[in-house]
């Protein structure tokens, strides 16, 4: 009796995980370049209470087990990488990729993060910025007197400039590809951190090796689905809710067994 209690507060813990997880999903449905995330669960090691024998002519066999759960844990979040739908700006600063690949940009700390929110800016010496002020890798300089920036979808950009003919080239957007970009961990403000698990990043030009291309005056939105998380949570609520009954029948045949004389 007890165990189904401790069962059942797991699975009901599990949940709460997975409605969190939603939630986060839900609340990040505008955010540029966010990636949705699933929990993912596995069931705790059981309690046998015999084990399968072999066929003995001599004796009773059993060829099943007799074992009971233990319940259930939250194993891990998987980041979706599907594509988000694009978003026409206008802004010749926003870039979105078409594909695979992750910018890199420099934190304050000297660190490299990784982003797919290309809503850039310039900084007050013409740098290549994120809206937070994170440097874009490789560094861009951007004229003062500038009138136009053009990104073209291999990453090279150039800027018109008064008093020349030909657009002066000012470097080239590089992307960055992981072999396992589901390891990585999320640090907020749209920025992700490379682990172990995530592998050894590989800085190439957009359109190489399997990378994506740009689009210039375009963001990526969210690849969040609001029904698909709104029917996730609706099964969410109602798993909680069978765990909680299974909580609440435990209480009342123990009430009874007490209730015994």
């Amino acid at each position: 009796m007890l165990r189904s209690l401790y069962t059942a507060a797991t699975g009901m813990d599990a949940q709460q995980t997975r409605m969190d997880v939603t939630a986060n999903n839900l609340a990040n449905a505008n955010t540029t370049g966010f990636k949705k995330e699933r929990a993912e669960f596995e069931d705790l090691m059981s309690t046998v209470l015999a084990v399968p024998t072999a066929p003995d002519p001599t004796s009773p066999s059993a060829p099943t087990p007799l074992e009971v759960g233990l319940g259930v844990r939250t194993a891990s979040t998987t980041r979706s990488q599907a594509q988000g739908e694009l978003l026409n700006t206008k802004n010749p600063l926003d870039v979105a990729v078409e594909g695979t690949g992750f910018f890199a940009v420099r934190q304050p700390n000297g660190d490299l993060a990784y982003t797919r929110a290309g809503n850039f800016r310039v900084d007050a010496t013409g740098r290549l910025v994120t809206a937070h002020g994170e440097t874009v890798e490789p560094d861009i300089t951007v004229p003062s007197d500038a009138t136009s920036v053009t990104i073209e979808r291999d990453g090279t950009v150039s800027a018109r400039v008064p008093g020349r003919d030909q657009p002066e080239e000012l470097g080239t957007l590089e992307l960055t590809l992981f072999p396992n970009p589901g390891g990585m961990i999320s640090l907020g403000r749209n920025l992700l951190a490379a682990t172990p698990a995530s592998g050894d990043p590989l800085r190439v030009k957009p359109g190489d090796q399997g990378s994506g291309s740009l689009a210039q005056g375009f963001l990526e939105n969210s690849n969040v689905q609001a029904v698909e998380e709104m029917i996730s949570m609706i099964s969410t609520q109602r798993a909680y809710e069978m765990n909680s009954k299974v909580i609440q029948t435990a209480d009342q045949m123990l009430q009874r067994l007490t209730s015994l004389r």
